[in-house]
């Protein structure tokens, strides 16, 4: 059988993970009575909930006598490590582009590790039947971006194609009325235009690209065989990163056909699989033959950028609602997630915490999400970016960053990331829309989405991507500017005491919310802290007042969701995840001896 290996590459949210479903769908993969959910290869709850992929999926369809292993990549830059590793194992890309939203930073930053690797394109643009649809000025846009990364000739030819995924049609024309219910287009251009896998004739080489983990058989490896051939119970050599050799069994080997992952006893040079059987296996080694040791060249992997603490909850209330409270669970669980993500770091701090190293706020939040569900109760502290020293300089990572927000909070925008150091690099006006390009410390941005969203009243789209380290900035950025209340007493929330702070600033909780001193109850409305008693009742006396007592009318306190809190602590405080709570906290807890320890910082 034929075999033609193809990553499906794009911006978050242009439609990849749709695409594949239809593609899936409409080439008779699944039994004409298989019942399947949509966005199939999302196959995480926090992945179906925000509508994006996380993790690198593997798929493959059976199409005119041609297998066709698909990749369905992570869009956001925060998991960009594995895009860039995925590049390795195919010969071709489908790079989907949203058919009115066009290039995006993302877009330029899958492209960009595609034609390094000098994988051949293919374009399709997605949502061709959105009624404000521009697909010749978005082609204009993708040839543009090919010349700006320095595509060569031949892979600035292109074949177009024009789809809308959650419709299932497409067609070779840009006329939304040339829309056809099916897929063959873009299955045809595959399986015509992308080569067949490049292989070399020898022994076997086998190089991991992606890690998974299962409690069965332990860590796996996912990669493409190079050459030569691997059967089931062989032994083989593994080449370490480290240049040793480490020999072992192949226990388990698995190909991968629509959404599930079967075993196989043998397969040979061009197949994608997973391997079984070396418990420590690291993305970059490289398995052959025993006696033909010849090792690939070691595959990167993105350094972390951004570092935070996580600790066992010291909270007066824990315990009170997860299953998994000790230092033991914890660390169990922080290491088992470094078996299958190789861009996180975990390592032991003082006092029953741990320093977590990651991509980005996304790729520490959603391991933080994961946690709660599963019934963890943690502490963590505000996210820092990793300073690294380069020939004696002190260096910080940045980022390139582009924004779209309509044109009346521009300067509200402008004027917030000029604070943070922010470096414009462009601006450009599109139908009463405004393209900001930055570029800015990563610490710039911590805590600046919930201000961004807030300032353009949630129509503003956010991108940014890690750019390199430059010399450190000693300018103070990324604390929050505005002081916070913080409870005094333990107890449960009066709607009278809420109703006597209103005008002190916005409110964080309703009344009889269980409240521990030192709990962050609301945002004040000055740069300062404030101690409040949100606890305190009315104080009731036999005598009728003249005037009838009025119902307290609240408003309505402000959501805390997972991703907000990380955004909106200081480094003085801590945010406390339990299954059912996100809560604020200062790290000292108590009023009197937090107060001593700010009289001496200032001092």
């Amino acid at each position: 059988m034929k075999i033609r290996n193809i990553a499906i590459i794009a911006h978050v949210d242009h439609g990849k993970t749709t695409l594949v479903d239809k593609l899936l769908q409409m080439s008779g993969t699944f039994r004409v009575n298989e019942e399947v959910q949509e966005r199939v290869m999302d196959s995480n709850d926090i992945e179906r909930e925000r509508g994006i992929t996380i993790l690198a999926k593997t798929t493959a369809i059976d199409y005119k006598g041609t297998r066709i292993n698909i990749l369905d990549t992570p869009g956001h830059a925060d998991f960009g490590g594995e895009v860039e590793r995925i590049m390795n194992m195919v010969d071709g890309v489908l790079l989907i582009v949203d058919a009115y939203e066009g290039t995006m930073p993302q877009t330029r930053f899958v492209l960009k590790k595609a034609l390094e690797a000098g994988v051949i394109p293919i374009l399709v643009v997605n949502k061709i039947d959105k009624p404000t649809a521009r697909p010749k000025e978005v082609v204009e846009e993708v040839y543009d971006l090919f010349i700006e990364l320095g595509a060569d000739i031949e892979q600035l030819e292109f074949p177009i194609i024009y789809a809308s995924g959650l419709a299932g049609t497409s067609s070779f024309d840009a006329d939304v009325a040339t829309q056809q219910p099916t897929m063959d287009p873009i299955l045809d251009t595959v399986v015509n235009y992308i080569p067949s896998p490049k292989v070399s004739e020898g022994t076997l080489q086998f190089q991991p690209a992606l890690l998974d983990y299962n409690d069965f058989v332990g860590r796996i490896g996912i990669g493409l065989i190079k050459r030569g051939s691997m059967k089931v119970n062989s032994t083989v050599s593994c080449v370490r990163l480290d240049g040793s050799i480490k020999q072992f069994r192949i226990q388990k080997m698995f190909g991968f056909i629509g959404l599930k992952r079967i075993e196989i006893e043998e397969a040979h040079a061009g197949d994608i699989v997973a391997i079984a059987g070396l418990p420590d296996i690291s993305v970059g080694e490289t398995v052959c033959e025993v006696g033909h040791e010849e090792a690939l060249p070691v595959l990167r992997i993105d350094e972390p950028t951004l570092q935070m603490k996580f600790g066992v909850n010291s909270s007066p209330f824990s315990g009170k609602d997860g299953k998994f409270l000790t230092a033991r669970k914890i660390e169990e669980r922080l290491f088992k997630e470094t078996e299958k993500d190789v861009s996180l770091k975990v390592e032991q701090a003082e006092n029953e915490s741990w320093i977590v190293s990651g991509r980005g706020e996304l790729h520490l939040g959603i391991l933080i999400e994961n946690m709660r569900r599963e019934g963890f109760e943690l502490q963590v502290s505000k996210p820092e970016v990793i300073i690294k020293e380069i020939d004696g300089v002190k260096c910080e990572p940045f980022e390139e960053l582009q924004i779209e927000c309509p044109e009346e909070s521009v300067g509200n925008v402008i004027e917030k990331l000029g604070v943070r150091g922010a470096i414009m690099e462009n601006m450009t006006n599109y139908n009463g829309l405004v393209r900001l390009l930055y570029t800015i410390p990563s610490r710039g941005l911590i805590g600046f989405t919930t201000d961004f969203m807030t300032m353009t009243k949630g129509y503003g789209i956010i991108n940014h991507t890690f750019k390199e380290y430059r010399p450190y900035e000693t300018v103070d950025i990324g604390e929050r500017s505005l002081g916070v209340l913080v409870s005094m007493e333990n107890g449960k929330s009066t709607a009278y005491a809420l109703g006597q702070l209103e005008d002190r600033g916005i409110m964080f909780v309703e009344p009889g919310e269980d409240i521990y001193e030192g709990m962050i109850v609301g945002e004040h409305t000055r740069d300062n802290d404030l101690a409040v008693n949100i606890v305190k009742g009315k104080n009731l006396t036999n005598t009728r007042s003249a005037g009838k007592d009025h119902t307290v009318v609240l408003k309505r306190p402000r959501l805390i969701t997972l991703e907000y809190a990380l955004d909106y602590i200081n480094s003085d405080e801590l945010v406390e995840v339990t299954p059912n709570h996100i809560r604020l906290r200062k790290k000292i807890l108590n009023t009197n001896e937090r107060k001593k320890f700010d009289s001496r910082k200032t001092a």
